[in-house]
């Protein structure tokens, strides 16, 4: 029965993501890059300086919303996960050392779409029970009604939500929970049952806290392991100098001619290069996937455009920077060349750099990393729960996601982690679907804010009030 399952799994995701999600996702990006005048480029330097202008400036508190970067903190929290860790290793023992080049491509590309994700999370967001909410499920609900009908709305977003709960909710946070508890048993020799429950147990305090508590945990504890984790990668960086130049060029010629860096015996071309890039890269900072943007619904800002280009720097923050220095942590210290596959591959990077602490250090760094993307993939379900039930069952869901929590921790079952990847496609198809549907509704808002700027105008945005569910 379950090599029954198992097979019928596998085909599927072949399926979407060898031949359909990944040309999609990539598409979608290159699409609104082109579509909206490319605006992580024209709107990088004001972005930073909208997320992080006013960040200590003191402001009244809003209990319906979070501040700009409260909900950027919240968003990367979920984005800088295993991914970055294992996802990356995966990603050049697979594809190659050009894997990464391509990895950077699907994250500039990619944050044309993430742009155009929250865009809309903020024009369609709700309040429930005095906070906004909002997401993919809101904005497929109240957008795609008037053009494809009330039915096929509801039915798309119900699938979502389904989708994404199931993906997200339980199975991921099962998958995030055995990394670390994988983690930490080998750096530290500690049970993995003990592992998990600690996890639930510290999960628990602050699901209860509701979204303000996971924010106020976010924005202190994202910005702090990025921070210590690039300066691992900078270490790393002058203890291995000399290899530095030759690293960089084996990237960019890998990328376009892997054979000649690896040699024919690699077996790896640039078709490998691209996939592997392209897929860990979508992976990790999770463009189109319809997940950030329900932090992103979350934020107090004068216009959509405004937390539009602020999740444009989470998947900088994501993927140019905390990915690109596991990349240069294995790259730098050979560690890809040992046989080793996944987060075994930068345990060992670290090792070599650091010594006999260097697992012990990664081990830390990868059990934030985990924690924090619990975090927040709890709170996108949550939202989602709301938006199924309105309000109702959330300590159920609560208490399932802590039990799936404890039982990540107990092995690893390849199945677990295929059904996950396959639930993660499920999410991406209609959330893809109403973002090119809607496409003339973000620019529309993406021009007001343009026209507002160009002419000296108060940016401000004329929000409007959507029901918290079709009745």
């Amino acid at each position: 029965m379950q090599a029954s399952l198992s097979n019928i799994v596998g085909a599927i995701n072949t399926a979407l993501w060898s031949y359909l999600l990944i040309y999609a996702l990539i598409g979608i990006g290159l699409f609104f890059t082109v579509y909206l005048g490319a605006p992580q480029i024209t709107k990088f330097g004001a972005a930073f300086k909208s997320v992080f202008g006013g960040l200590f400036a003191k402001k009244e508190k809003d209990a319906q919303s979070l501040s700009q970067f409260q909900a950027l903190a919240v968003a990367i929290s979920a984005q800088i996960g295993t991914g970055n860790v294992a996802g990356v290793a995966t990603a050049i023992v697979s594809g190659g050392p050009g894997a990464i080049f391509w990895m950077w491509v699907s994250a500039f590309l990619g944050m044309g779409t993430i742009f155009a994700e929250a865009l809309l999370a903020q024009k369609y967001r709700v309040i429930s029970h005095g906070k906004y909410i909002g997401g993919p499920a809101f904005y497929i609900t109240h957008g795609l009604t008037k053009k494809i009908g009330r039915g096929k709305a509801r039915f798309l977003s119900g699938f979502f939500s389904i989708a994404l709960i199931i993906a997200l909710g339980f199975i991921g946070n099962a998958t995030q929970a055995n990394s670390i508890a994988g983690a930490v048993h080998i750096a530290f020799g500690l049970p993995e049952i003990a592992v998990g429950l600690v996890l639930a147990a510290a999960a628990g305090a602050i699901f209860i806290g509701g979204i303000n508590r996971i924010a106020n945990f976010a924005q202190f504890v994202v910005p702090f392991m990025a921070v210590i984790y690039i300066l691992c990668a900078v270490w790393i960086l002058f203890q291995y100098a000399d290899h530095a130049a030759a690293m960089v060029s084996h990237i960019f010629q890998a990328a376009f001619n892997p054979q000649a860096v690896l040699g024919g015996a690699a077996g790896i071309g640039m078709k490998e290069a691209v996939r592997y890039g392209v897929a860990r890269g979508l992976f990790s900072n999770e463009a189109g996937m319809g997940s950030t943007p329900h932090a992103h619904a979350t934020a107090d800002v004068a216009h959509p455009a405004l937390q539009g280009m602020a999740a444009f720097v989470g998947v900088f923050i994501d993927t140019i920077l905390v990915c690109t220095a596991t990349a240069l942590i294995i790259l730098l210290t050979d560690a890809n060349t040992l046989g080793l596959n996944g987060a075994a591959v930068t345990q060992q990077a670290f090792s070599m750099a650091f010594g006999g602490w260097g697992a012990g250090l990664l081990a830390v760094c990868l059990t934030f990393f985990a924690f924090t993307t619990i975090i927040g993939w709890y709170y996108f379900g949550e939202s989602n729960v709301r938006f199924l039930f309105k309000g109702r069952f959330l300590n159920g869901y609560r208490a399932l996601v802590l039990l799936a929590i404890v039982l990540g921790t107990l092995g690893k079952v390849d199945l677990v982690w295929d059904l996950s990847d396959m639930f993660n496609g499920f999410m991406v198809i209609p959330n893809l679907i109403a973002l090119f549907l809607l496409r003339g509704e973000i620019k529309a808002v993406y021009d007001d804010y343009l026209a507002k700027v160009r002419t000296g105008k108060a940016v401000d945005y004329d929000y409007e009030v959507h029901e918290y569910h079709d009745k």
